[in-house]
């Protein structure tokens, strides 16, 4: 303390509720943000209280089906510009034989998406997504039941990168059917040629990789019921990438242009990796591809997958919740570095993994 320093006086409990109300309040005004930013000590109810809101519409805005809350975690709350994250505009509900349901208005590729069905008969819906017909994709056109989430049924959807002509999706209740499209725009990426060493990328022809691709293809075909009750969160404290999602590249020179199917995310060896959510872990390993691999289940047809991690400490059929250690980073595998390979995956096909942090649901 310098001599021109003062204490300052002790906050009273009072006064620290009066503080925060009036952060709040800042926030809330200024719009500023975009986002509120959950503090230690709030609640739902003292967000729903200060934003003059109720706790069942935070719960219904936000997605959330619990009322616990995460230091840190973002919240949309009602007001002009208070949106975190931003919502997805939608197109306008359609309906049919007491089913309403509601599209995103636009899509990207490599996108996660979510068909919200709602009314007495939502439940007996019945989902296909024709436009993946002709695509290379895995199970084209599936049927798919929708997932009860409160008041609502979710069917969760993605878009395949390289795709930009419309998304088209069929919701068929009794003899009934709603065929709609979404339009998709590209990612606007240019090529990333990489050019490996032959030490690097002498491992893309590893005998081995044949069984490491057919695993992980069988771990694509698991259907079990979603899990997760929070939001999806970072799989590492360091947020910096230094390979986008979706980039187009080539691994040697000359080589087939290929999609990113995750994020790369630059972090020491040795840093911690977390399970972005609850889940139950389908492989465990160590690969010549992917390196020191861990996929998680975490139902609905989505799965999370860590590449290149130095160690796993976890098991095939364990479970695991939210933040809990899986690994460490490493540079393992078809690696040149330091880093975690995160990929989302919605029954097989790889989806942005921004779009599913601090979301319970994507768009």
């Amino acid at each position: 303390m310098t001599p021109h320093d003062s204490p300052r006086p002790a906050l009273t409990l009072p006064h620290t509720r009066l503080l925060r109300r009036a952060c709040l309040l800042a926030a809330l005004l200024s719009g500023a943000a975009g986002a509120y930013t959950v503090k230690a000590g709030d609640t739902l109810y003292s967000l729903a209280r200060t934003s003059g809101t109720t706790v069942a519409e935070l719960l219904r805005l936000n997605g959330l089906t619990s009322t616990t809350l995460e230091v840190g975690q973002t919240l949309r709350l009602p007001g002009e510009g208070v949106t975190a994250p931003p919502p997805a505009p939608t197109s306008a509900p359609a309906s049919l034989a007491g089913v309403t349901v509601t599209a995103p208005a636009t899509l990207r590729m490599g996108d996660a998406l979510v068909l919200r069905l709602s009314g007495p008969r939502a439940g007996e819906a019945r989902v296909r997504f024709l436009s993946e017909t002709g695509e290379d994709v895995r199970q084209p056109g599936e049927v798919l039941t929708p997932v009860q989430v409160g008041n609502e049924f979710l069917v969760l959807g993605r878009v395949v990168l390289g795709k930009t002509t419309p998304l088209m999706f069929e919701v068929q209740v009794g003899n009934e059917r709603l065929q709609r499209s979404v339009p998709v725009s590209s990612l606007g990426q240019r090529i990333q040629r990489l050019n490996l060493p032959a030490s690097i990328s002498r491992k893309l022809e590893d005998p081995a990789r044949e069984a490491e691709d057919a695993a992980v293809e069988q771990a694509y075909t698991r259907r079990t019921a979603p899990v997760w009750s929070k939001p999806f969160q970072e799989a590492v404290k360091i947020r910096a990438q230094s390979s986008a999602f979706g980039q187009p590249r080539t691994y040697v020179a000359g080589g087939p242009v290929g999609y990113h199917f995750g994020t790369d995310y630059p972090a020491p060896a040795g840093t911690m990796v977390t399970a972005v959510n609850d889940g139950t872990v389908i492989l465990a390993g160590m690969y010549p591809v992917r390196g020191g691999l861990v996929v998680i289940d975490h139902g609905a047809g989505l799965t999370s997958l860590y590449f290149h991690q130095r160690r796993v400490t976890v098991q095939v059929g364990q479970k695991v919740t939210r933040g809990q250690k899986v690994g460490e980073v490493g540079s393992t595998g078809l690696s040149t570095g330091a880093h975690l390979h995160l990929e989302m995956r919605v029954r097989g096909e790889g989806t942005d993994p921004a779009g599913w942090m601090n979301r319970l649901w994507p768009k």
